[in-house]
């Protein structure tokens, strides 16, 4: 059994910024199975921070404060564009 409560994951992946649910859940539901567990647990931080936060990093205006955080915000950029 996983040790991720994928029902919580898919409530915090939606965001009261319309935005982001557009960029955040797609990117839940399609690539979280195969991220490493490390990666999952970063995606899990991700979902803890702030809807501007998160806008401002996946718009490229400000930069994630963890090397972790900022690799996850590109890899949800190039789902996004479909890479």
């Amino acid at each position: 059994m996983s040790q991720y409560n994928k029902l919580k994951i898919a409530w915090a992946c939606r965001r009261g910024m319309l935005e982001l649910d557009f960029m955040i859940m797609p990117f839940y539901q399609e690539r979280f199975e195969q991220l490493s567990a490390a990666q999952k647990d970063t995606f899990i931080e991700l979902l803890s921070y702030t809807d501007p936060e998160l806008f401002r990093w996946l718009m490229n205006q400000q930069t994630a404060p963890t090397v972790a955080l900022a690799d996850m915000v590109k890899l949800i950029q190039d789902h996004l564009s479909g890479k």
